[in-house]
């Protein structure tokens, strides 16, 4: 009888070391090829799950790609988008990923990949992760679970981190860098003092942490004051009325004294300037932003005159190339079944995929990073801020005064920057490794509409030239 309990227990134990072992295997998949590419990925691609909090109830979705160049000493990017909501396969398709949508497609079948010849892939591994929960194809298994607040988005993310390379222990010694854009610029300067105590604590993996990178991050409070100044040197509104606001708003733009009439009357005439413009990108057509539904994704392309059964083909429109129109191929993209096979989406887990998602259960509770900034200067981590210098959103003007207000001595005064003969922005380096770019043409996305230039700016910032 107790041979019999031994041979049970035996038994028992070796189907639970073969479930945990089957859930580490499932948490994350290599992907081969995808619909819409033509053969196999030219590139190494890994898609999975990471459970992060007590219970491993928030589930946190990335995409992987290894570095082209040199994946066993290249530097490991964790990248977060901005929103918050907005899903990092946005950077992964529309910025710095190894693929981007062959844009010129207007019929609504599946959209085609093509290669990027711009992807910062090439010499760098990154990671793509959805955050905060609820983003993208990241999920939690509980009411309580799917909401967040920037602190606890910022928590998920380090634990995030270190449960990744603990299972890709291969990584351990690459230098590793927290990036992202927009909202991120609240969020990463907390992750990078998170990994930073908790190296300084001697917490298990130690990460091999060098510093961070931001694109026209969200910072200040005052960072939208910038709008105004920003609008007027741009020739956005006359010297007059921009003279006037000085006057009436004293430099304070977004929180009016309603008992101000002037002030009110004159942020109404300059609001009547901007109308109708793109604020991301202030060149770019005004073509919306949300990500669209299905059904309206393309349904305006042809209509049919019952009376005569004649077609008619609508005439091409300045939002065909924009970005917006890319946005709309990946939500065609994500929410094919075909796809989310072959990317190991968990089924049941997420409905229909949103690129934005701006109603998520999510607690902005930090407005403000510039301290943070502050406390990880002394530590002398390197960090690349950069602004794309047409975007209304995050001005540069406002990235420009908060790193004055570090108050570091600069060892790189302004100069411009080149790529293929052309100036493609300028730049400043400072005492605290710092470094600031404008990225000429670029909008709130830089990479988006500056792919070459921000490529190049990144592979010299990442291998310690100037840019």
């Amino acid at each position: 009888m107790a041979h019999l309990l031994c041979l049970l227990l035996i038994f028992m134990l070796s189907l639970l070391i073969i479930a945990c072992s089957s859930k580490l295997v499932l948490g994350h998949s290599v992907v081969e090829s995808l619909p819409g590419f033509e053969g196999p990925l030219p590139f190494e691609l890994e898609t999975g799950y990471v459970g992060v909090d007590k219970s491993e109830d928030v589930q946190l979705f990335y995409y992987f790609v290894k570095s082209e160049s040199n994946p066993k000493e290249d530097p490991l990017l964790l990248w977060l988008t901005g929103g918050p909501g907005c899903s990092a396969f946005s950077a992964f398709i529309n910025e710095i990923g190894p693929l981007n949508f062959k844009v010129k497609q207007n019929d609504g079948s599946l959209p085609t990949l093509v290669l990027n010849p711009n992807s910062w892939t090439k010499v760098a591994s990154i990671l793509f992760v959805d955050l905060p929960v609820g983003t993208g194809f990241s999920y939690g298994t509980t009411s309580l679970a799917s909401k967040s607040t920037d602190l606890q988005s910022c928590d998920q993310a380090y634990e995030f981190l270190k449960k990744w390379l603990i299972d890709h222990s291969e990584f351990f010694s690459n230098p590793i860098y927290v990036c992202g854009d927009s909202y991120t610029g609240i969020t990463i300067p907390i992750i990078v003092q998170l990994i930073s105590n908790g190296n300084e604590a001697g917490i298990e993996p130690l990460i091999n942490l060098k510093g961070y990178l931001l694109g026209n991050p969200l910072t200040t409070p005052d960072d939208r004051n910038y709008a105004i100044p920003f609008a007027h040197g741009m020739g956005l509104v006359s010297d007059e009325l921009y003279e006037s606001l000085q006057r009436s708003c004293h430099g304070e733009y977004f929180n009016i004294d309603p008992s101000n009439a002037r002030c009110l009357q004159d942020y109404q005439a300059y609001s009547q300037c901007i109308d109708g413009l793109y604020r991301n990108q202030i060149l770019e057509p005004s073509c919306g932003f949300a990500s669209p539904k299905p059904q309206e994704l393309f349904s305006d392309r042809r209509s049919v005159n019952e009376k005569n059964i004649e077609l008619v083909v609508r005439q091409p429109s300045p939002c065909d190339s924009s970005s917006t129109h890319v946005y709309k191929l990946s939500h065609l993209w994500l929410n094919d079944d075909r796809v989310r096979e072959a990317l190991h989406i968990q089924k049941g887990s997420i409905g229909e995929w949103i690129r934005c998602d701006y109603g998520l259960p999510y607690t902005q509770s930090i407005s403000n990073s510039f301290q943070y900034h502050v406390n990880l200067s002394t530590k002398g981590y390197k960090s690349l801020i950069y602004s794309g210098d047409h975007d209304m959103v995050v001005p540069f003007l406002g990235t420009q005064a908060w790193i004055r207000a570090l108050n570091y001595s600069i060892v790189d005064d302004w100069r411009s920057w080149w790529v293929q003969g052309q100036v493609a922005g300028y730049t400043r380096t400072y005492s605290n490794r710092m470094t600031f770019a404008t990225v000429k043409g670029g909008g709130h996305i830089a990479p988006e509409e500056k792919p070459a230039e921000c490529c190049a700016m990144f592979k010299r910032w990442i291998s310690n030239q100037p840019l």
